[in-house]
């Protein structure tokens, strides 16, 4: 019995990746260089090796989010807050007490998603 727990052993940690980079290069920028860098990939929503890494290799860059977006995404986000204590209210007290907002809430998601359709 024992021996059989011992063969079983977890090596732990993070998996290996398929794919390593393993090649390390440095390069040097001034500090006016670094803050424009710093500042274009927060506009793409990536850390600035990303950033470097992508516009080395694509010459360009996609961004992930524009402002407008994430702050839609950031409404989405507190209203799913919302729902969810609506839900828990309409447990409590009936489908019917809660019906209101989720007719308001409903209208506010539809204006969101058509404005951001319509970018």
């Amino acid at each position: 019995m024992i021996s059989e727990e011992r063969q079983i052993k977890h090596t732990g940690g993070r998996p290996k990746k398929a794919v390593r980079k393993e090649v390390v290069k440095g390069i040097r920028f001034t500090k006016a260089e670094y803050f424009i860098i710093k500042q274009k990939a927060a506009k793409t929503g990536t850390n600035v090796c990303n950033y470097i890494r992508q516009v080395s290799i694509n010459g360009k860059i996609v961004s992930q989010l524009s402002e407008d977006e994430r702050n839609y995404v950031r409404q989405l986000t507190g209203m799913a807050n919302n729902l969810n204590q609506l839900t828990k209210k309409a447990h409590q007290e009936g489908l019917f007490s809660v019906t209101f907002f989720l007719e308001k809430y409903k209208n506010l998601v539809d204006e969101i998603l058509e404005k951001m359709n319509g970018k």
